[in-house]
C-alpha cells in the first residue's frame, strides 16, 4: 500500500495587526494551499491503484488556539478541515486518511524555520507577546520526542480503518481535551438558542 506523508510548513508567529500582507500568503500559500495541492496531485494515482493512505501533519495548534499565532491557527485549522471532508469523499476507493496532530517536539520548527512578524510596541500589553518572547529567547524545551511520534505515525498505516487523528504527546492530548470539553460546554448552552430559530411546524 502507498503512503503520502503530508507535511507542508512553518510557524509564523506575532499579532495579527503585525503580520505583514507578504508573510500572510506565504503562510497561507505554504502550509494550507501546499498540502491541498499535494493531496489533489496523489488522489488519481491512489484511487487507481485500489487505495493507499494519506497521513496529514498537523499540529496542536489545529484544534486549540494561542495568542500570537493566529496565521498559523488559521492555516492549520483550514487543512484540518479539508482533510476532514476528503477522508468521507475518497473512503469508496479504499484511501484512508489520518490527521497527525503533535504537540512541542524537539526538531528544528520552534527556533530554526519560525518566522516572528515585525513589532508593535502596543501589544507587550497583549497575550500575543508570550509567543514572541518564547521564540526571542529560545530557551522553552519541548518534551516532544520526534522518533517515538514518528514511530507511532509509521505503525498506524497497518490499523483498518484509518485512525482519523492521532494526538502526539501530553501537552497534545490536554490542550485538545480543554479545547474540545470547553467548546462541547460552550456548545450545549446554547442548545434552546439554537433550536428556537427552526421555522415552527405549529398550526
Amino acid at each position: 500500500m502507498d503512503v503520502v506523508v503530508n507535511n507542508a510548513g512553518y510557524g509564523l508567529f506575532g499579532a495579527a495587526e503585525e503580520l505583514t500582507d507578504e508573510q500572510i500568503i506565504h503562510q497561507i500559500e505554504t502550509n494550507l494551499i501546499g498540502s491541498i495541492q499535494v493531496v489533489r496531485a496523489v488522489l488519481p494515482n491512489l484511487r487507481a491503484q485500489g487505495g493507499g493512505r494519506i497521513i496529514q501533519l498537523s499540529t496542536v495548534g489545529g484544534q486549540s488556539a494561542f495568542p500570537g499565532g493566529s496565521l498559523y491557527h488559521a492555516s492549520k485549522w483550514g487543512i484540518e478541515g479539508f482533510m476532514e471532508s476528503v477522508m468521507h469523499e475518497v473512503a469508496p476507493f479504499n484511501i484512508g486518511v489520518t490527521i497527525v496532530e503533535p504537540g512541542g517536539a524537539s526538531t528544528n520548527f520552534r527556533y530554526k524555520s519560525s518566522k516572528l512578524a515585525p513589532k508593535i510596541e502596543a501589544y507587550e500589553a497583549s497575550p500575543a507577546i508570550y509567543a514572541r518572547r518564547m521564540l526571542e529567547e529560545g530557551t522553552a524545551q519541548s518534551i516532544g520526542d520526534p522518533a517515538k511520534m514518528v514511530t507511532i505515525m509509521i505503525d498506524s498505516v497497518a490499523h483498518d480503518p484509518a485512525p482519523r487523528r492521532i494526538a502526539l504527546g501530553s501537552d497534545s492530548y490536554t490542550t485538545i481535551h480543554k479545547a474540545l470539553t470547553d467548546r462541547l460546554k460552550s456548545l450545549e448552552a446554547q442548545k434552546d438558542l439554537a433550536f428556537s430559530t427552526d421555522f415552527s411546524h405549529e398550526k
